[in-house]
């Protein structure tokens, strides 16, 4: 270990990849995300002789904090530079250090290590072994990177594109990660297509609906969007541990409802202009039908953007893989299969 003082120069070896016994990390932990250790002192060294050791460190300017390890390289403290600059300069840094810091170990998952970055916001997070001992350090920046790249990659996965393609990746690979999503849409939106086949009598002497199956979808399928990205937000910081799924549903039904309410009162009043304007009959009762359709599909989408993730999960799969797809058939399949029924039941 690198010390100012003479009598402590040899003290401990230097902490290198080679020389760090830890073991190759798992993917998803915190440890593929590690760095040499660099900027440890023995608790004995004084003010003056870290600043000696900050004058002389490589590479400059690339030590945030000082960390302090005892005999075995066991972590035992940290000086930040503010403390160390305005401490006296014969002081000893186990005089100015903070006692036990925070740290991790190498197998801490990565939501947990990003949850822990989000709310400490350190520059830098020592990772140490079940012992104690310094095994390397952490960038902060490189676990928001971390999880940039992983929300980024959401937005693909809800849509089937494959996390590792890139705007560069050929095209026949491209094509090959995104074709078999393609066909699994292509199932699902038969099962929306047999639904308004079912009701194909009713569309075809209220005309009017058929204008508003796009709304309806669109809207609900917003509402369930919505509720999807926050339930995946949610995986991904690891907010989900301790927060109940029930509220959660409890949470996305009333919001649906509100929404659906909201949106629904609008739609309800285009649907009677539209059935006044066109001659249709009923047109109170199919703005009822359009006010009542809307709650029920985008409640329905609420439940269904937090089940379905935490359903691909409870089965292995990756939650935010394709789950776009299956979302779109369950809130066209609830919305207009729900319209077109209460249509039915009122109208025909």
């Amino acid at each position: 270990m690198h010390n100012a003082n003479a009598e402590h120069r040899d003290e401990h070896p230097p902490l290198t990849p080679e020389s760090l016994t830890l073991t190759e990390g798992l993917k998803g932990t915190v440890d593929l995300l590690m760095e040499p250790a660099t900027g440890y002192l023995s608790p004995e060294t004084t003010v003056a002789g870290a600043l000696d050791y900050l004058v002389h460190a490589l590479p400059k300017g690339g030590i945030t904090y000082l960390y302090v390890v005892d005999r075995d390289n066991r972590l035992i403290g940290v000086v930040a530079m503010r403390d160390l600059l305005l401490s006296r300069p014969g002081q000893t840094l186990q005089e100015v250090m903070t006692g036990s810091p925070f740290a991790f170990r190498p197998d801490t998952d990565m939501g947990e290590a990003m949850q822990a970055a989000l709310n400490r916001r350190h520059r830098l997070y020592p990772l140490v072994s079940e012992e104690g001992t310094l095994l390397g350090l952490v960038m902060g920046w490189r676990l928001f990177q971390h999880l940039a790249t992983e929300l980024s990659a959401q937005s693909g996965s809800m849509v089937g594109v494959d996390k590792e393609e890139r705007s560069h990746t050929p095209i026949l690979q491209a094509f090959k990660m995104r074709h078999p999503w393609l066909q699994v849409n292509l199932l699902t939106a038969f099962a929306a297509a047999f639904v308004v086949g079912m009701f194909e009598d009713t569309i075809t002497r209220i005309v009017a609906l058929a204008a508003f199956l796009p709304v309806l979808a669109g809207q609900s399928g917003n509402t369930g969007s919505q509720a999807l990205a926050i339930t995946l937000r949610g995986l991904t910081l690891g907010e989900l541990a301790d927060y109940p799924v029930r509220r959660l549903l409890r949470k996305e039904i009333i919001l649906g409802a509100l929404n659906g309410f909201a949106v629904g009162l609008v739609a309800a009043a285009a649907m009677w202009v539209y059935a006044i304007s066109t001659g249709t009959e009923h047109p109170a009762i199919l703005a009822l039908v359009i006010l009542v359709s809307m709650v029920g599909a985008c409640v329905g989408s609420g439940i269904f953007g937090v089940v379905v993730p935490l359903t691909l999960r409870r089965f292995g799969a990756d939650p935010a893989m394709a789950s776009s797809i299956f979302l779109t058939t369950f809130t066209d399949v609830l919305g207009m299969g729900l319209m077109l029924l209460l249509a039915t039941m009122l109208l025909m």
